[in-house]
């Protein structure tokens, strides 16, 4: 039972966060994949264009080869599908770049097309649930490609060469489904037994237990749509549902979990070896690989306001970039893009990242570039070096990923000819200030006052859910089947609801949000959940006393 006390309604506004924005965390689990992708997929098109004497078509094949920084939380059934349509968005944005560059000179136009491309961007890589590197690289695409000289009759060939780069940074990401078939799924069901044995070790009452609750369940949530991202069935697949579910129990009832067999679990899944089994009860088996169908269109609402605050910034961005006579609006364009997060706390939590490392990238340009001009071999080997370097580091934080990913950004420019390292850097250093400080005025001034509408309907929908669970458990005999569904839904939307609690959190000038309502919420749900999963089999039988007990709200 949680002993997390309310708190009181949170002010109408709230401060912006100082504390820990540059501070560094672990790197992921699996940093080196997209790392080594993006080289692989980067180098072979870079060197035969430099083979081929026309490195200045180097910014078309980086536009399908940056594709392969994607998907790789996914298994490959769905990251063929995904990756995909990342390859397919890549060339869609592309091609209404170089078409309307090649209509066009007006900057100011071109400007305004490119921010509605971020704002487009934005929507689908959010609502899709893309993943990371999300929206921004493909803002950066389209938004460099409005910017270089381009006429009609060459728009297909320079598709087709971004195409022939995209399919090879498809085949790149597909290619480890040779030597792991289930590697994406195990690590994700792994990641959630880790967590559920950091929470269960808090006994759902110790220090900083209500944030690792939170961590759990997001981990689950994580596992539960790799495994279900697919279809297709196979043993391993349901093996590991087992052990998400046994995650899932341990978070409702951490005072009953084993969290040395937890880890113990997710340790076995590193290897290739079979997957430790985790016996369910049938009912549990049953709805193994059931979920609620949340339909795009549901996903796309919430996400108006981000919507307008990217196209409004990037648009102000642009046109700020281009008063003060910068000659690559773009970079000011794709400052702002990159910002904008679920509220307006993690965005300027970007911001400052952003600014930070972008000013010392440039600083490591600023030493690189002499190398880089000793010809463009070595242009072109830097550029892959940084490249490594950003998903290398970016996961301990964005700031240090930018310090990489910046010097790359400047050395592209070069690959149709040498540019002034002064007036690039230059350039560089005031589009960052002027996107960060345009794009964040944006966001403010776009304000999201339906966060606390969905906070409102999260409660309702946990609140319901609960109740649902409660009146099965009330019943002689609830059916098994209908009594596993309840535990999932009511999971589910518990951890809907923390998620939108925290979103909403972040915003400002909106109404106080009713924290002591989610807290009796959410201790009342997990009551519920842990008596659920007792009555199921899944936790030791405490009598029907205690059972009654931890489904009162």
């Amino acid at each position: 039972m949680s002993s997390v006390h309310p708190t009181p309604a949170s002010p109408p506004a709230r401060r912006l966060p100082f504390a820990g924005v540059l501070r560094l965390g672990r790197p992921s689990d699996i940093w080196f994949k997209p790392a080594l992708s993006v080289v692989a997929a980067i180098a072979p098109p870079n060197l035969t264009l430099l083979a081929l004497g026309r490195l200045d078509l180097a910014m078309y094949a980086m536009a399908g080869s940056l594709c392969a920084l994607y998907t790789h939380n996914r298994p490959y059934a769905a990251r063929a599908a995904a990756l995909l349509w990342v390859v397919l968005g890549m060339l869609g944005g592309l091609a209404v770049a170089l078409v309307a560059a090649s209509l066009t000179g007006s900057a100011v136009v071109l400007v305004t097309v490119g921010a509605l491309l971020a704002a487009a961007q934005k929507v689908l890589c959010d609502a899709t649930r893309v993943g990371p590197p999300g929206n921004v690289v493909l803002t950066f695409v389209s938004s460099a490609s409005l910017f270089v000289p381009q006429t009609l009759d060459r728009v297909p060939g320079h598709l087709a060469l971004a195409a022939a780069t995209g399919a090879w940074a498809w085949l790149v990401c597909m290619a480890p489904a040779l030597l792991r078939p289930h590697g994406p799924e195990r690590r994700a069901t792994a990641s959630a037994l880790r967590a559920a044995a950091a929470y269960a070790e808090t006994g759902g009452a110790g220090e900083g237990h209500a944030r690792a609750r939170a961590v759990g369940y997001a981990a689950v949530q994580a596992a539960w749509q790799s495994l279900l991202s697919t279809r297709a069935p196979s043993r391993t697949r349901r093996a590991l549902e087992r052990l998400v579910v046994r995650a899932e129990v341990a978070l409702a009832a951490p005072a009953d979990a084993d969290a040395g067999r937890l880890r113990a679990w997710a340790r076995s899944l590193r290897s290739t070896g079979p997957v430790p089994s985790a016996g369910l009860p049938p009912a549990a088996d049953e709805l193994l690989g059931v979920e609620p169908a949340r339909p795009l269109w549901a996903r796309l609402g919430p996400l108006t306001p981000l919507a307008a605050r990217t196209a409004l910034g990037c648009a102000l961005a642009g046109y700020a970039s281009l008063a003060l006579g910068i000659g690559r609006p773009y970079w000011a364009l794709v400052t702002a893009a990159s910002l904008y997060q679920a509220n307006i706390a993690l965005t300027w939590s970007r911001a400052v990242q952003r600014v930070v490392g972008n000013v010392v990238g440039v600083l490591v340009f600023a030493a690189v570039v002499p190398l880089a001009h000793l010809g463009q071999a070595a242009l072109v080997l830097c550029c892959v070096a940084f490249s490594f370097g950003a998903e290398a580091l970016i996961s301990r934080n964005y700031w240090l990923g930018s310090v990489c990913v910046t010097p790359m950004a400047l050395l592209i420019t070069e690959f149709a000819g040498p540019q002034e390292p002064g007036a690039l850097i230059t350039e560089r250093v005031v589009d960052t200030v002027v996107g960060a400080l345009v794009g964040f005025a944006a966001a403010v001034v776009v304000t999201n006052r339906r966060a606390g509408d969905r906070v409102e309907h999260a409660l309702t929908a946990a609140d319901r859910a609960r109740e649902h669970a409660a009146r099965l458990l009330a019943e002689p005999h609830p059916g098994a089947a209908a009594l596993e569904a309840a535990r999932r839904a009511l999971a589910v939307a518990l951890a809907d609801l923390r998620a939108t609690a925290d979103a909403a959190a972040g915003e400002w000038w909106q109404r106080a949000l009713p924290q002591e309502r989610v807290v009796l919420a959410e201790q009342s749900g997990h009551r519920t959940l842990a008596a659920t999963a007792r009555r199921q089999g899944l936790l030791p039988d405490r009598g029907p006393d205690t059972e009654t007990e931890d489904a009162r709200p």
